[in-house]
Order: structure tokens, then C-alpha cells, then sequence
């Protein structure tokens, strides 16, 4: 049920749209550099609402829907970064030769970028309203708007909370005197990351998921961690390197079956809908975006990365397709668990690419990076939506708003890597500078699945569990992530469970709290990200 924002009035502003995308621009460099740097990227939604709404608020005479529109627009390009950065580097440390094709980054970009745009539209009121999934960045930048906007106690939760956990993360990222993990060593002895990673964000988005979307990613983990790598190499069945391949496949095609079912049960039955709901006329309810307008884009993307990227007419028509898959599989999981594994999808469609055409090595590069920024604008759309669908924001003006900041933030996101490249050399790339881990599995995955039999368990149980209304995908990912990851988020569902039967009613405040933490966290990670960028220059 929709929360209406007390604050009516305007929403598409050219102020906002001239602050959101100075503010996309800043934060994808950033963004570029994190992802590259430290191998991960934290969630701009927080960081992008509040530093909207003290723009706006600096200006006069603003309401929520203006701050709302105003930061779609600044997070946009942020998770095109990350699909970047997790893709392309990963050629340059595979390739005999070091090559940095400017316009083909531009196609890639540009092109996953209007890709993720044209399926969001398509795709926002199934997963935002018709599965109503919980979106916990999208919940906790419409917390942080309405406390900050409405002030009293809720705000002083929301900002103490989030004040505490910003001084933690300092001490733990930029002056490293709280470490950041706990592995376990009797279990790494056998391949695993168990442990703890010391993140309140994570333990935020597990008390936001709840006890049972949790327990079923947590039962994902045991079942890799656990079961496979543990159970599988004490009892002599599997070797390490067998246990290893058969964890990473398996994970790997239960969130490619998710993808299936996704089309199966809720995409393909509903399609006439979508279709009808794209042409809707009224902007409040849906955006405004004809099918022909998307076809057209369609072929025209299509015939570009054909003939820019080479990589063929048959290719790139798999490329498109497989790209709508991916989106909706991110609009799944990001909704389920707040978690966006974008270069994974990239992944999944590359390897179908390769088992239906004969593309290159480095054509399969950028197939994998046009699907992962796809998918990584769509995970940021749908957390905005979300946000907006419980503000109450005109759906349409958002849209164009993330179209705006996702097109400025592609160009940017190429034009910060070409800097990192000239800058740094390509084998700084891969390297101790910028390890860049998820292009470096994207590489070592361009040779095809480790273990093809798991991975076909791995699509047809989740197919199967899919159609059951089982929260499959949650259960591949904890299949496939480190489960120091999923240990830290079961502590937050676990939370959940304690405070709801000790303490009913409480989840208000708990949420607030929660969001305080995804806040803090999110937010620091941003600034130091772009204190570290600066000193690169």
C-alpha cells in the first residue's frame, strides 16, 4: 500500500534534472573506481537521496516527488560503472593484446544502457506492484526522505542510527583499526569463505528481507558451503577443484533457472498486459512508451552492435533477448535480497551466445559487459521505483529522470575507465591496484561452465521451484556468494525473528534502524571511494 507523500506538487523540474545529472557524472567516476578498486560497489540510492534533498531544500520551495525524481536521475549511472568494471577489464587480462577500443566501449555502454530503459518499462509493474517485492534500498531511501523531510523522533532513529554506522565504517575502511572480515580456517581448509563479514548494511538488508526470504538464502549457502565443499570432500567423493566447480555451476543455474521461471509463470502469460500497460496514457500509473518506439531502438541498438562491436546480426539479436532476460532476473534478485550479481548474468548470456554462434574471445567480452550494465541499471531503476511507488511519485517522470542521468553517467562511466587505463596501464588492471575480481571470473568463465551436469540440476530445480512460488533465486544466491556474506545477513533476519516474537510491533522502528545502517554504510562507502579517486588523479 502506497504511503502518498504529503508533499504534492511538481516533480520533473529542470533544477533537478541539472543537479541529478552533475550528481550522476560524479558519482559513476567514483563508482568506476570503487568497482575496479575494491571489487565491490555500495548502493548510491542513500547517499544520492539525501544529497538531493539538501540541494533542493538549499534552493526553497521543493517537496519530496522533486528530491524523489531528482536523485533517480543522480544514482543512475553508478551500476553502469559496475557493469563496466566487472566485465571489460577481465579481456584485457585475457587477450594476448592489450586493446582499448573507445567506440566499442561507447556502443556497449550507451546501448546496455537504453536496453536496461526500454526493459524497465516494460518490466516496473509486475515486480513493483503486482509481486510487490521488498526492494530494501528502494524502502530505505523512501525512510530516509520522509524522516528527513517530516523531522522528530523517526529522524533522530534514522540519523543516529545512521551516524553510528558511518563512524564505524571509517574506522573499519579508512582506518582499518576494525577488521573488515572473519573467515573461518576449518572450513577454508576446504575451499569455503565461511565467516563473518562485520558490515551493518548487510545485516540491515537481512532485517529488512526477514527471517524467511533470509533463511531460505542462508539454506542456499549450507547447501554450497556445507554440503558440497565440506560434506562432499570429508566423506572422499569430491576433490577441492571438483567441489569448487560443482558449487559455482550449480549456483550459477539455479539463477539461471530463476531467469526460466521468471519468463515462464510471469513474463510470457503476462505479456499482452505489459505491452497494453507500456501504452498507457496515463503517466502517474505507467510510463509512456510505445512498443513501436522500443522496437525501433531495438533494431537500431541491435544493428550497432553488430557492425561497432562486431559481433553479427545473430549474435546481437541473442545479445538484445538474452539482455531481457538478464533485467528481469535482476529486477528479481535485487527485489529478493537487495544483492545484484550483474556480471553473473552477463555471464549466463554469454555462454549462450557461445553455444549458438562462433564469436571471438573478445566479442564474448562484450556481450557479457552489454548484459551486465543492463542489468545494473535495472537493479538502480527498480530500488527508485520502488521508493517512488511508496512516495507516490509520477512513475514517468522518474523514468525519463533515469534516462537522463543513466545516458550521461554511460559516457562518463567510459570516459573514467579510458583515464584509469591511460593513467594506470592495462596491467595495473587485474592487478594489486585494481584487482577487478568479478571481471577476472567473467574471464576465466569465457571458456564455458566448470561443471555442466550441476548447472543443468541447477536450471531444472529452480524451473521447478520457481513455478512452486519457491524464492529460488535467493537460494542460488546463497549458493553461489561467499557465505561470510550470507552468514552476516542471516544475523539480520535472525534479529528479525527475535524482536518480532519478543517484541511485536516493533518492525517500525526496526526498519528505520535498518535503514539508518544501509544508509551509514553506503554513504561512506561513496565518499571514501571518491576521496581515493581524487588522489588518484
Amino acid at each position: 500500500m502506497n504511503n502518498k507523500s504529503k508533499s504534492d506538487g511538481r516533480s520533473l523540474t529542470v533544477r533537478g534534472l541539472i543537479i541529478g545529472s552533475i550528481g550522476s557524472v560524479i558519482i559513476t567516476m567514483s563508482s568506476m573506481f570503487i568497482a575496479l578498486k575494491m571489487s565491490s560497489l555500495p548502493w548510491p540510492i542513500i547517499f544520492v537521496a539525501l544529497a538531493s534533498m539538501f540541494s533542493l531544500k538549499a534552493l526553497g520551495n521543493t517537496n519530496l516527488h522533486e528530491i524523489n525524481v531528482t536523485h533517480t536521475a543522480m544514482s543512475a549511472g553508478a551500476m553502469v560503472s559496475g557493469g563496466l568494471a566487472f566485465t571489460i577489464p577481465g579481456m584485457w587480462v585475457a587477450a594476448d593484446h592489450q586493446e582499448l577500443n573507445i567506440p566499442v566501449l561507447l556502443a556497449i555502454s550507451l546501448g546496455g544502457t537504453v536496453l536496461g530503459l526500454i526493459f524497465t518499462a516494460m518490466i516496473r509493474k509486475y515486480f513493483i506492484e503486482t509481486k510487490d517485492l521488498n526492494y530494501p534500498m528502494g524502502q530505505a531511501a523512501a525512510d530516509t526522505l520522509v524522516a528527513g523531510d517530516e523531522g522528530g523522533t523517526k529522524a533522530k532513529i534514522l540519523f543516529g542510527s545512521m551516524g553510528v554506522v558511518a563512524v564505524y565504517t571509517v574506522l573499519r575502511d579508512w582506518f582499518q583499526k576494525i577488521p573488515a572480515v572473519w573467515f573461518s580456517k576449518r572450513m577454508g581448509a576446504y575451499g569455503s569463505s565461511a565467516g563473518l563479514y562485520f558490515s551493518p548494511m548487510l545485516i540491515g538488508i537481512g532485517y529488512i528481507l526477514g527471517p524467511v526470504m533470509i533463511g531460505v538464502w542462508f539454506i542456499g549457502a549450507l547447501i554450497g558451503d556445507v554440503g558440497i565443499l565440506l560434506i562432499g570432500q570429508k566423506s572422499g567423493l569430491l576433490d577441492l577443484v571438483t567441489a569448487t566447480n560443482i558449487k559455482a555451476s550449480l549456483g550459477i543455474g539455479l539463477m539461471v533457472g530463476s531467469g526460466i521461471g521468471i519468463l515462464i509463470k510471469g513474463i510470457l502469460p503476462n505479456l499482452k498486459e505489459i505491452i497494453k500497460g507500456s501504452l498507457s496514457k496515463d503517466g502517474n500509473d505507467e510510463l509512456v512508451v510505445g512498443v513501436r518506439p522500443m522496437a525501433v531502438i531495438a533494431v537500431i541498438i541491435a544493428v550497432i552492435f553488430s557492425t561497432v562491436c562486431h559481433l553479427g546480426p545473430i549474435a546481437s539479436i541473442i545479445t538484445i533477448l538474452g539482455a531481457w532476460l538478464a533485467t528481469s532476473m535482476s529486477a528479481e534478485c535485487v527485489g529478493q535480497t537487495g544483492v545484484n550479481p550483474m556480471e553473473i548474468f552477463g555471464i549466463l548470456v554469454l555462454l549462450l551466445v557461445r553455444a549458438i554462434t562462433s564469436l571471438g574471445g573478445q566479442e564474448m567480452f562484450y556481450v557479457a559487459a552489454i548484459v551486465a550494465v543492463a542489468a545494473g541499471l535495472v537493479g538502480d531503476v527498480m530500488n527508485d521505483f520502488k521508493a517512488g511507488h511508496i512516495l507516490g511519485t509520477n512513475h514517468r517522470d522518474m523514468w525519463i529522470s533515469e534516462a537522463v542521468g543513466g545516458i550521461l553517467g554511460a559516457v562518463a562511466a567510459v570516459f573514467t575507465l579510458v583515464i584509469i587505463y591511460k593513467g594506470y596501464g592495462a596491467g595495473a588492471i587485474g592487478g594489486e591496484q585494481f584487482p577487478a575480481a568479478q571481471a577476472m571470473a567473467v574471464a576465466s568463465m569465457v571458456n564455458g561452465i566448470s561443471h555442466i551436469p550441476a548447472f543443468v540440476i541447477g536450471v531444472i530445480a529452480a524451473v521447478v521451484l520457481y513455478l512452486l512460488n519457491f524464492p529460488v533465486m535467493t537460494l542460488g544466491l546463497g549458493v553461489y556468494l561467499p557465505m561470510y556474506m550470507s552468514c552476516t545477513a542471516f544475523l539480520g533476519g535472525a534479529l528479525r525473528f527475535v524482536l518480532d516474537k519478543v517484541k511485536p510491533g516493533s518492525d517500525g522502528t526496526g526498519n528505520i534502524i535498518a535503514s539508518g545502517c544501509l544508509g551509514g554504510e553506503a554513504i561512506i562507502g561513496v565518499i571514501i571511494s571518491s576521496i581515493l579517486a581524487i588522489q588518484a588523479i
